[in-house]
């Protein structure tokens, strides 16, 4: 039996890729690096956000330090400033 010799069109290599792949990646590799740089600033507004948060937080505890000084109790209304005694104290 004679054997087929298989033949093979071999391309050429290619030096660079086309200016429209090119383009598409460009593209794509900038939104990438976009939607990191978006993140980042998110993140270190929430930084902020969580310590003007805990800021808030530490004034309240010595706001009902005061009010508990003050007037005895620290639980009050926050819509009228009035003060919630228990029911069997006046």
């Amino acid at each position: 039996m004679a054997k087929k010799e298989k033949v093979v069109e071999l391309k050429t290599k290619a030096d660079k890729i086309s200016e429209k792949h090119l383009k598409e990646l460009q593209d794509l590799v900038n939104g990438i690096n976009g939607a990191h740089f978006k993140i980042g600033r998110i993140e270190a507004d929430k930084h902020a956000t969580l310590h003007d948060l805990a800021v808030m937080q530490n004034k309240v505890t010595l706001m009902q330090d005061t009010l508990n000084k003050e007037y005895g109790s620290h639980d009050v209304n926050i819509a009228d400033g009035t003060i919630n005694w228990p029911k069997d104290e006046k």
